[in-house]
């Protein structure tokens, strides 16, 4: 008899005497009349054992049999080594049609003697930022280094974004590491599949956003540095950027890293994948399903995503300023690409065009938005990686002559270059000098004084 039947006796006993009333005693024992009269009917005809629940002792009618606890318990140990409770409830209810709750699967588990997957930390205070009100307004993006492949495969970097306001994951994409590579497929990604949104969260790394302290002249007459290829991309599509100072500042992507290295790399094992091209061809199904489950309604219903533009593309790209050789051709690394003749078969040699490095591969060469040439792709291989900085207007060093190279520090002095401020000293002509002139010393010159009388002396000393 549990404590709060053992009371019930003496009452009802009392009740039966006519010691107390019904009223009285259902007061005392916090229930209702009715059901005190019930009792006084079942301890007369029964005595203290019809007190007791009738179902004490019996299994319950929700229990688990022995097969079903067997075979989760199969599962639990083999196949789904490493689940959480509640990814494992997932996973026995929609595979394998088992009506088992996350409470019996956390009771089957430590009746096992697992520990849980995740260690349970107690909270802490913090203060909530609120979401945004619309599907579209931010997204937080992030890169994730971490064994997702497990010892199967080799160590990769996850990219991702997710909206703000939604907790709806936009991408996903694998990469060896944290590269421009990976972050333009994210936003291709994003901005084909949902929009163009307001404004993107992320760190300050140096592929978003510059984190040097280098300016050049340009730079600070406009009293802004240039951005990056990734940072000109937003620019042009007109997104924000904001940068984090802290990871607890994007607190949402950081979360959802949290999630996937619990999730994913349980999915990722149930299906023996052991390569990232395997990897990445997995992930539209696992963000459709984990959208599926754990996306939330805004609380502004209408969205502010902005269409994308038809030449994404082309805008999703590094983009240099080259000069056109002679042979008509501009070359990118150990790329080269040839350009047609021009109207009238005139060349188009010495102009400054523009030369687009895509996401593709693909090579485009443009002047004034007009496109001259392009070339394809090199294969899927292709890996986008700045060749230089973006900044356009940087000035290109002057070219070295023969004959500044000819030239004497002394005629250098009395001859300076044509675009000098300074008017010549001399009217000789630098053309005349020879190619290789000798220079002789001035009498002046160390090399022209003798030794001194100490130096002499400290011969002699030497010597004798």
């Amino acid at each position: 008899m549990s404590r709060k039947e053992a009371p019930r006796a003496g009452l009802l006993k009392a009740a039966l005497a006519g010691k107390v009333t019904n009223a009285d005693g259902a007061a005392a024992l916090h229930m209702t009349v009715r059901q005190f009269q019930r009792l006084k009917r079942r301890f007369r005809d029964g005595g203290l054992r019809a007190l007791v629940h009738g179902l004490r002792g019996r299994p319950s009618n929700h229990h688990s049999s022995p097969n079903l606890r067997d075979q989760i318990a199969t599962l639990l140990t083999t196949t789904y080594t490493g689940f959480n409770d509640v990814h494992l409830t997932e996973k026995l209810q929609e595979v394998h049609h088992l009506p088992v709750s996350r409470s019996t699967v956390r009771r089957l588990r430590r009746a096992l003697g697992q520990p849980a997957t995740r260690r349970r930390r107690a909270p802490k205070h913090r203060r909530r930022r609120p979401r945004q009100a619309a599907s579209g307004s931010l997204v937080q993006l992030d890169g994730s280094p971490f064994a997702w492949l497990e010892d199967r495969g080799p160590a990769l970097t996850l990219l991702g974004a997710i909206d703000d306001a939604t907790s709806t994951l936009l991408a996903l994409h694998f990469r060896p590491a944290e590269d421009l590579h990976g972050y333009a497929v994210v936003f291709h990604q994003t901005f084909t599949t949902h929009g163009l949104p307001l404004a993107l969260y992320g760190d300050r790394l140096n592929v978003l956003v510059r984190n040097d302290r280098h300016w050049t002249l340009d730079e600070e007459l406009a009293g802004v540095q240039h951005p990056t290829h990734l940072g000109r991309v937003l620019q042009e599509l007109g997104i924000g950027y904001i940068q984090a100072r802290s990871p607890q500042a994007k607190g949402r992507v950081e979360r959802l890293w949290a999630t996937l290295q619990d999730r994913l790399v349980s999915e990722l094992r149930l299906r023996g994948l052991t390569t990232r091209a395997a990897a990445n061809a997995f992930l539209p199904a696992f963000i459709a399903d984990f959208n599926r489950r754990f996306t939330q309604p805004p609380e502004n219903p209408t969205p502010v995503w902005r269409p994308a533009p038809r030449d994404l593309d082309r805008i999703l790209s590094c983009r240099y300023q080259r000069v056109v050789a002679r042979d008509n051709t501009v070359r990118l690394g150990p790329r080269w690409i040839q350009l047609p003749p021009g109207p009238g078969g005139r060349p188009y040699a010495r102009p400054r065009v523009e030369l687009r490095d895509l996401l593709d591969g693909r090579l485009l060469l443009l002047a004034d938005g007009t496109r001259l040439a392009a070339q394809p792709s090199p294969g899927p291989d292709f890996v986008l990686t700045p060749r230089s900085a973006p900044s356009a207007d940087r000035p290109r060093r002057r070219p070295v002559t023969r004959d500044a190279v000819a030239q004497s520090p002394q005629d250098r002095r009395s001859h300076p270059a044509p675009d000098s401020q300074c008017p010549p000293k001399s009217t000789a002509l630098v053309s005349d000098a020879p190619s290789h002139s000798p220079w002789t010393p001035a009498p002046t010159h160390p090399w022209k004084q003798g030794i001194t009388r100490r130096g002499r002396a400290l011969a002699a000393a030497w010597r004798g």
